[in-house]
């Protein structure tokens, strides 16, 4: 009996938060298992790419890195439509960096138009949690407490120096973003808006 083909999808994720807390970072270790010390800020958007398996399906995460500057959160309509899951990234060494989650979140739901912004799937990821415990500023009790009540949102603390859950993240990442799109969809997206050829380098990393 010949075997069923494996469903193939491309999902689009978004991964927001402010400048420096490691999404750049976070992908390249993800995507490459690379991690460099050399701090560079993205300049719009890029993205990253990388195939899995979630369950009996064959997925392509399209992840898109963006400029965390104020200055580049006008272009967010361009980048944010068609997204099947948003990352929301801070330092946890930073808390200026965790409460501007909720306005990353609020723009998000703004410019992006989810048909279900209430459903709307959501992981929040708490990163350089491989800086000493004296250095930091957000607790886990208190990114979970934000979580819950923002509807229980998926949560997890990672550095992407030491590659600690980044790729149980991402994995959940992928589930949640599956859950957001119906069977037999795919998605095929333009070229990237680049501001700077430089933005190209994938060594753009956060130094997390």
């Amino acid at each position: 009996m010949a075997t069923q083909p494996k469903r193939k999808l491309i999902l689009k994720v978004l991964i927001l938060g402010d400048s420096g807390v490691g999404k750049t970072s976070l992908m390249n270790q993800y995507v490459n298992r690379r991690f460099s010390m050399q701090y560079k800020a993205t300049i719009g958007a890029d993205f990253l790419t990388k195939e899995l398996t979630v369950g009996d399906t064959v997925v392509t995460l399209q992840m898109w890195d963006t400029a965390g500057q104020e200055r580049f959160q006008s272009l967010g309509v361009a980048f944010y439509r068609g997204a099947d899951c948003c990352v929301l990234v801070y330092d946890v060494n930073n808390a200026k960096s965790f409460d501007s989650l909720q306005s990353w979140r609020d723009e998000f739901l703004l410019q992006g138009s989810p048909q279900n912004p209430d459903d709307f799937p959501f992981v929040v990821l708490g990163n350089k949690v491989d800086v000493e415990e004296s250095k930091r500023q957000v607790t886990l009790k208190r990114a979970l407490a934000w979580c819950q009540e923002k509807g229980n949102l998926q949560h997890f603390e990672t550095s992407a120096k030491e590659a600690i859950n980044v790729e149980a993240a991402f994995q959940a990442i992928a589930e949640q973003a599956l859950k957001n799109v119906h069977e037999d969809v795919a998605y095929d997206f333009p070229e990237p808006i680049r501001l700077d050829a430089s933005a190209r380098n994938q060594n753009n990393g956060c130094a997390c």
